[in-house]
């Protein structure tokens, strides 16, 4: 039965294929058409495929399809449409972290010598490493995102915190119990709190997995050690202290910002990591109680190393029209591009440049853009894996829920991960 469904299923699949051949080439002979799937957004992806469709002047059309609104499902969508080799997949927004899963699959095309060049022209230094795998770039960085830490102004003064200088996080939890206010933070179990882990690691000088690229058999983990302690230490004190609010263990970005936001009640807002996003999200009365600095320190004195996230822009390695894609991914990226993308989306441009027009410094003001520039120059990717799917589950399984984190998850944590990888045990 499932041979003869498969037959069915192969003869319809040719069919619809065929069908959508002729469509793209068109009886006319215009000009091909380029589906770019895209991340939800407000609108500025479909903006931007609308203005280089233009821009190119008949040489190709670019149309817009949505991928889910989870990082997660965007990854299994993308994965198993190009396990079938889909060859209407021109253009596709990919989350870094899961670049080199794409690319060690081949599922990107090449990017030519020449593109590449101009792809990381200004880029800051994290995009560009996030968008190479085994040395080559696989993608062209489009976004660039990094947390920040925001606090109010007054909650700062009244703990004693000089904000103009690196804080750490035990200074901020000092803070917290002392004003009797919260520290937002993304703890739910899904890829939020894997940002935070790595970015707690990372500050303690240490990584996740310490040998990026390696096969399942031969991973080396960074977990079970002293910057792995170091990260479990921080976690513990937030989440039996209860100054991560009343629902840590469920806390993702939205809700953090709405925790962060609190004033009155048994929980007060007092301090937050999360994306530049937050700046439009605040109401202008809000804009004038809060500041905004550079991630904590992990450890006093060892530079923060911000969570980095982002979309890169990949061709898929199926499609018919590599040279037109190619040409189009360098009219989404240009600079002018991503600078509308920041101001219109709220995402950081991955393109430095980006950075001194004037509708960026206007949409971030008071310092706010260098902020983010300089945070994103300093940031710290989340582990380079071609396995990382799988991974950053068994991670986010490991430490939740954050209240049960302690001394031994790390070791625990490393053991569990290695065997997911190697197939002795499921998520």
């Amino acid at each position: 039965m499932k041979r003869a469904r498969r037959h069915a299923l192969s003869v319809g699949l040719a069919t619809t294929l065929l069908a959508g051949t002729l469509a793209a080439c068109g009886s006319s002979g215009g000009p091909p058409t380029l589906t770019w799937f895209i991340n939800p957004d407000n609108g500025g992806q479909i903006q931007i495929a609308k203005e280089c469709t233009a821009a190119a002047h008949g040489a190709y059309k670019i149309t817009t399809s949505p991928l889910p609104s989870d990082a997660t499902q965007q990854r299994q969508q993308l994965v198993t449409r190009l396990s079938a080799k889909d060859s209407t997949i021109s253009l596709m927004s990919v989350d870094p972290v899961y670049v080199p899963e794409l690319a060690y699959a081949g599922f990107l095309a090449k990017v030519p010598a020449a593109d590449a060049a101009q792809f990381t022209k200004d880029v800051v230094p994290p995009a560009v490493d996030a968008a190479t795998w085994q040395g080559k770039l696989v993608a062209a960085p489009f976004y660039a995102n990094v947390q920040l830490l925001w606090y109010y102004k007054s909650v700062a003064q009244q703990a004693g915190l000089d904000m103009s200088k690196p804080v750490t996080w035990d200074q901020l939890i000092t803070a917290a119990k002392k004003t009797n206010t919260t520290i937002s933070v993304q703890a739910d179990q899904y890829e939020g709190y894997t940002v935070w882990i790595n970015a707690l690691i990372a500050g303690a000088g240490g990584k996740i997995v310490e040998n990026p690229g390696a096969q399942a058999k031969d991973v080396k983990l960074g977990l079970n050690t002293a910057a792995g302690q170091d990260a479990v230490k921080i976690i513990e004190q937030i989440a039996h202290s209860h100054i991560g609010g009343p629902a840590l263990s469920t806390a993702e970005e939205g809700q953090s910002l709405t925790l962060f936001t609190t004033t009155k009640g048994s929980f007060k807002g007092g301090f937050l990591v999360n994306w530049p996003y937050v700046w439009a999200s605040l109401t202008p009365a809000q804009k004038k109680l809060v500041g905004f600095t550079t991630y904590p320190q992990t450890v006093a004195g060892t530079a923060a190393k911000p969570p980095f996230g982002g979309i890169d822009i990949a061709v898929g390695a199926y499609t018919h029209n590599k040279t037109q894609a190619f040409a189009a991914v360098k009219c989404i990226t240009s600079p002018a591009h991503e600078a509308y993308y920041m101001v219109h989306d709220g995402n950081p441009a991955a393109n430095e440049t980006a950075y001194t027009q004037s509708s960026v410094l206007k949409a971030y003001p008071d310092g706010l853009a260098a902020k983010i520039l300089q945070s994103l120059k300093a940031s710290g990717p989340r582990p380079q894996s071609q396995y990382y799917g799988d991974l950053s589950a068994a991670l986010q399984e490991s430490f939740s829920p954050p209240n049960s984190v302690n001394s031994g998850t790390p070791k625990s944590a490393a053991k569990f991960i290695l065997q997911v990888l190697k197939g002795e045990k499921l998520l």
